[in-house]
């Protein structure tokens, strides 16, 4: 089949947002891959390294439990999750393949989240929406991709990046990549 006869690309609508009011820092994903999509799910890939970072700061291994208490862990901790856009046409998971990308109305997360201090950046296209972000008046750290497709950044330098961000919002972070105060 040829490209001006390939069938047209679906749309894909996002996940609902994971917060609390009393959730202060929001990690920003782009939009879910497929797996995600079909578990109706956040970060369902089992190659995606999300669970498995906040397991390593909480000292809890989220990746092993069930999604219901992933989510709970997470807001308990003041974390929540959502993404830049909440419907686009996508081939695949990749985010470079993402077209005519509808944006979630991130203005609503002061009614949702009124302790909200911070956004989390998880990688480069949900970055692009930093000033969007920043115009809201919210402090915005880029971390680096949890996606099994960002393979150039260890897992130890994932997981002190996040721990800086959960650090620098007043969220706990326990075990080896809690820093001294003067650390750097």
């Amino acid at each position: 089949m040829s490209a001006s006869t390939a069938p047209p690309t679906p749309w894909a609508e996002g996940l609902p947002p994971v917060l609390a009011p009393h959730t202060r820092l929001l990690v920003l994903g782009s939009f879910p891959g497929v797996a995600s999509l079909r578990a109706q799910q956040y970060y369902a890939h089992p190659r995606n390294q999300l669970w498995r970072i906040l397991g390593e700061l909480w000292g809890r291994p989220l990746h092993e439990r069930p999604y219901a208490e992933r989510l709970s862990c997470l807001l308990d901790h003041g974390l929540g999750l959502w993404d830049v856009y909440a419907r686009c046409q996508r081939r695949g998971s990749l985010d470079q393949a993402i077209e005519d990308a509808v944006p979630n109305d991130l203005a609503q997360l002061r009614l949702q989240a009124p302790a909200l201090r911070a956004v989390a950046h998880n990688g480069g296209e949900s970055a692009r929406a930093r000033r969007t972000v920043q115009a809201l008046g919210y402090a915005v750290y880029r971390l680096p991709s949890t996606s099994p497709a960002h393979a150039g950044c260890s897992f130890e330098r994932k997981c002190q990046a996040w721990a800086e961000a959960l650090a620098a919002c007043g969220l706990p972070v326990q075990g080896r990549f809690v820093r001294s105060p003067g650390a750097g």
